[in-house]
């Protein structure tokens, strides 16, 4: 339950704890932690029980830890039968990225090539954003129509 608290940490609540409850209230509190925690898992036992049953004999083998994203994703990359290895190993995401990046550095190349002979137009294929856009006439507006709105 608690695989994370290093040495550390775990002395450093206990010593809290101590501060906290003091020694003589101490015992008292752990015994009830310990019972609260004892009465959830059986609750939460009971409870995935009487999900079991209910789902039938199909879900015999049904664990609610594969609920888990993770741990879904991992027993099915795992799994032979669907091939995902080969799959993944045939990736090769940094041949794709390199193709990729030649194709768009190819691009580029043909792009000024062509704007430099001049078949691209004038600005070379792009927009001059220094030219401020015309603005529209106030007296062009659409008719006010009262059931639009």
């Amino acid at each position: 339950m608690f695989n994370d608290i290093g040495p550390l940490e775990l002395v450093t609540l206990i010593v809290l704890a101590v501060l906290v409850f003091g020694p003589d209230k101490l015992p008292k509190v752990i015994q009830d932690v310990t019972r609260t925690i004892r009465k959830i898992r059986e609750f939460s036992e009971s409870a995935k029980n009487d999900i079991r049953e209910e789902l039938g004999p199909e879900f015999k083998d049904f664990e609610f830890e594969d609920l888990n994203p993770k741990t879904f994703m991992r027993k099915q990359l795992d799994n032979e039968d669907l091939g995902l290895k080969e799959i993944r190993n045939g990736f090769d995401l940094k041949k794709e990225m390199a193709e990729v990046t030649d194709a768009v550095h190819s691009r580029d190349s043909d792009t000024s090539s062509a704007s430099s002979t001049g078949v691209a137009g004038s600005s070379g294929g792009r927009i001059d954003m220094t030219k401020r856009p015309e603005t529209p006439d106030p007296d062009d507006r659409p008719p006010f129509d009262a059931d639009a709105t």
